[in-house]
C-alpha cells in the first residue's frame, strides 16, 4: 500500500513525540516523514520533502501555524492543512476556514479522533487520485473533445511538416479514412461576407456565423460520392479545408469538377460567393504542407480571375521542369534540430536537406540559390545565439566562396551534418554558461541583500527575469543546495564574522544578517552550530 506523507510542526518536542508515538500512522495510510519546531523551519522543511499533509499547532514562535498555513496555499495549493490548537477561538477558526484549511482540531490532541480524521483525509486523497486516474472519465472527456483535437490535428497537419508515421498512428487513432490513396490535393474554400444589408435577402444572412456550416454540409454531401475526404475548420488562411485522398478510379480534374459545383450549389442556395483554391498534388501526406500552402496561394489568385470559383494553382503558376526550395518547413526542422538535438534527429534532417539538392534535376543557379538559402540561416543562427563563425565554418568568411565550394553534392550532406553538429554542440555550452552566469548573479544578488528579511525567491527572480520554479531547479542543480538553506548559511557566516570582530549586541548582528526576531535568530544559529551566538562568542 502507497502511504501518504506527513509532517508535524509544534513548538513543543514532546507534543511532537508523543503525538507521533501513539498514532498507528501506517493503519491510517500515513508515514511521517519529518518534524518542525516553528513555521520557518516547516517551510526549509516542506520545500525538501513535500508532503501531501502538514499537521500543525496554530500557536508558535517566528511563524504561527496560519501564517504557515497561509505560505503552503500560495506555494503549494494541493497540500493538505490540519490545523490543531489549545484555544477555543472562533476568530482562528474563520480564518483556518478563508485559507481552505482541510481539519481544525482543539488541543489536547485525542488519538482516536486523530486517526479518524487521518483516515478521512486518506480517503479524500484516494479520491482526488482516482478521479485523475479514472480511466472511463477521462475516455469519455477524450471522446467529448475529439472533434476538437481532430481539428487541432488536421491544422498542425497542414501547417507543420510532420512525419508519415506520427500522420498515421494520429489517422488510425481518431479514425480518419483518408490513409493509402494514391495521390493527395488540397482545397482551401473561402467564404465571403458582404457588407452591404441590402444584399441579404435570406434569413440566414441575418445570422452569418451559420452560413458555414451551411457551406460545410453542401462540401460534404458533393464530395462523399466521388472520393475519401476530411474537411475540417482553419484556424488561418482559409475558412475551411478539404483533403482530398484520391484513389485510381479519382483524378484531380475531377475533383476539381466536383468542387466547382460546390461553388455554384452555394450561389444558388445560399446566396454567397464560395471560392476554392486547390493546390498541388502530393504523394505522401508528410506533405501535405505544402499542397496546403499551394492551395492558399491559388486564393490569392482571387483578385485576378475572380470570385465565387474554382482556382487551380496550376492553371495559375504553370508547373515547370523542376523546382529546388529550402521552403520554411525545411528551415523550422533545422533550426529545431540545431537547437535541441539529437545527433540523430541531425543526421535525418540534414540528410533530407542534402538529399534534395542530389535528387532535384533544375539549373545551376537555383542550387546556388538552395544553398546560400541554407547558409544564410546557419548564418541567423550563428548571430542569434552569439557563435563563433570562424569556428563554425572552418575560418571561411568568403560566403560566395563556400558556396562555390558546397556545389559538389556528394559533399554537400557531408559539410551541413558537420558544421549542425557543431552548432549544436556550442548552443548547448552556452547555454549551460547562461544558466551558470545566472546562478552567479543570483549568488551575488543573495550577497548584496542578505541583509533584508524580505529577500525572497520572488526578488530575485523579478531581478533575473525568470519563473520562480525554474529558477529554484536551476539554482540547486548548481549549488547542491536549496534557495533557503544557501540565504541561511550565507546569513550565519555574516553572523560569525560579525561575533569575531565586533562587541555587537546579538539583537544588532540579528538585524545585520537579515533576522527581525532576535529569538528566531538564536533558534537558527544554535541548530547549526549547537550553541547559542552568545556561547559561540564566549568560546572564542
Amino acid at each position: 500500500m502507497n502511504l501518504y506523507s506527513i509532517i508535524l510542526v509544534d513548538d513543543e518536542e514532546e507534543v511532537r513525540k508523543s503525538i507521533i508515538k501513539q498514532i498507528d500512522w501506517e493503519s491510517a495510510g500515513f508515514k511521517v516523514v519529518g518534524d518542525a519546531e516553528n513555521g520557518e523551519d516547516a517551510l526549509e522543511k516542506i520545500e525538501v520533502l513535500e508532503p501531501d499533509v502538514v499537521l500543525t499547532d496554530i500557536r508558535m514562535p517566528y511563524m504561527d501555524g496560519l501564517t504557515l498555513a497561509e505560505k503552503i496555499r500560495q506555494r503549494y495549493p494541493s497540500m493538505k492543512v490540519v490545523i490543531f490548537s489549545g484555544y477555543d477561538d472562533f476568530e482562528y477558526a474563520q480564518k483556518a476556514i478563508k485559507l481552505n484549511v482541510t481539519e481544525y482540531i482543539l488541543k489536547p490532541v485525542n488519538v482516536e479522533e486523530l486517526t479518524s480524521i487521518l483516515k478521512r483525509i486518506k480517503s479524500n486523497l484516494d479520491e482526488e487520485i482516482e478521479e485523475k486516474r479514472n480511466v472511463s472519465r477521462l475516455r469519455e472527456n477524450y471522446r467529448k473533445s475529439l472533434p476538437i483535437i481532430r481539428e487541432q490535428f488536421f491544422n498542425d497537419m497542414v501547417h507543420r511538416r510532420l512525419s508519415d508515421d506520427l500522420i498515421e498512428s494520429k489517422l488510425k487513432e481518431y479514425d480518419i479514412p483518408i490513409m493509402g490513396a494514391r495521390k493527395w490535393v488540397i482545397a482551401a474554400i473561402d467564404v465571403e461576407k458582404s457588407d452591404d444589408r441590402s444584399k441579404k435577402t435570406l434569413s440566414l444572412h441575418e445570422e452569418e456565423e451559420l452560413i458555414p456550416i451551411s457551406v460545410m454540409q453542401i462540401v460534404r454531401e458533393k464530395l462523399k460520392s466521388y472520393c475519401r475526404f476530411s474537411l475540417f475548420q482553419s484556424t488561418a488562411e482559409a475558412e475551411m479545408v478539404v483533403i482530398a485522398a484520391l484513389d485510381d478510379d479519382n483524378t484531380t480534374t475531377g475533383l476539381i469538377d466536383v468542387l466547382g459545383d460546390i461553388c455554384k450549389e452555394a450561389k444558388r442556395i445560399l446566396e454567397v460567393p464560395v471560392t476554392i483554391g486547390i493546390g498541388h498534388s502530393v504523394t505522401g501526406l508528410s506533405k501535405i504542407a505544402g499542397s496546403y500552402q499551394s492551395a492558399v496561394e491559388a486564393l490569392g489568385y482571387k483578385a485576378v480571375v475572380g470570385s465565387g470559383i474554382t482556382i487551380y494553382i496550376n492553371d495559375m503558376e504553370p508547373v515547370g521542369s523542376g523546382k529546388l526550395e529550402f521552403d520554411n518547413a525545411d528551415e523550422s526542422d533545422f533550426i529545431s534540430a540545431v537547437k535541441f538535438g539529437p545527433d540523430e534527429k541531425i543526421e535525418a534532417v540534414t540528410a533530407r536537406i542534402s538529399g534534395k539538392l542530389e535528387s532535384a534535376k533544375v539549373h545551376y543557379r537555383q542550387q546556388q540559390v538552395y544553398v546560400f538559402g541554407v547558409l544564410n540561416t546557419i548564418i541567423q543562427m550563428i548571430q542569434q545565439y552569439d557563435l563563433n563563425l570562424e569556428e563554425i565554418l572552418g575560418g571561411e568568411l568568403e560566403y560566395l566562396s563556400v558556396i562555390d565550394k558546397l556545389q559538389k553534392r556528394e559533399e554537400f550532406g557531408e559539410w551541413l551534418f558537420k558544421t549542425a553538429h557543431k552548432m549544436n554542440q556550442a548552443i548547448n555550452q552556452e547555454r549551460d554558461i547562461t544558466t551558470r552566469q545566472v546562478i552567479q548573479q543570483a549568488k551575488q544578488y543573495i550577497m548584496d541583500n542578505y541583509q533584508n528579511p524580505d529577500l525572497s525567491v520572488e526578488m530575485i527572480c523579478r531581478h533575473l527575469h525568470m519563473s520562480p520554479a525554474y529558477f529554484s531547479t536551476m539554482f540547486k542543480k548548481e549549488t547542491g543546495q536549496a534557495y533557503i538553506a544557501y540565504l541561511t548559511e550565507i546569513r550565519l557566516n555574516k553572523a560569525v564574522e560579525l561575533l569575531n570582530k565586533t562587541d555587537d549586541k546579538t539583537y544588532v548582528i540579528a538585524s545585520k544578517v537579515g533576522y527581525q526576531e532576535q529569538n528566531y535568530f538564536s533558534y537558527v544559529f544554535k541548530k547549526k552550530f549547537g550553541v547559542s551566538p552568545t556561547k559561540f562568542r564566549g568560546a572564542r
